[in-house]
């Protein structure tokens, strides 16, 4: 369900509105209670609290970033192992923030709806 709001984030990188709409799609089939809020620099996904966002953060150099692609941003409490995750941070102890960069609609897969998945569950509990 794409609003307007959406429309507008994605207005610099309208190549990237199918990416976002397919995660969207998706995590609203795990998370029945999802909340989005469209903010300046993330779209953000809630249930109690945030427990994913989509943006276009630089997670690596430009001259490997593709043309068009979203970043995903998920926390977990433990550090996920996967050669996908660009970035994992521990800003709190157990409280892992990892970021992926999708760039095909292929990669918006099991694996990462799993870790979105676990994220919400864990953002719930806090």
């Amino acid at each position: 369900m794409t609003d307007e709001k959406i429309l507008q984030f994605f207005d610099r990188q309208p190549d990237a509105l199918p990416l976002y709409e397919k995660f969207e799609k998706c995590v609203a089939e795990l998370v029945p209670d999802v909340r989005i809020k469209v903010q300046k620099t993330q779209v953000s996904f809630y249930n109690r609290h945030m427990f994913a966002c989509v943006s276009f953060a630089r997670v690596r150099k430009k001259k490997d970033c593709p043309d068009s692609y979203i970043v995903v941003t998920f926390g977990l409490d433990h550090k996920a192992e996967s050669s996908r995750i660009d970035i994992a941070t521990e800003p709190y102890p157990n409280r892992w923030t990892h970021h992926i960069l999708i760039s095909d609609l292929s990669e918006i897969d099991g694996e990462l709806m799993e870790w979105v998945k676990e994220a919400a569950v864990f953002s719930d509990k806090k």
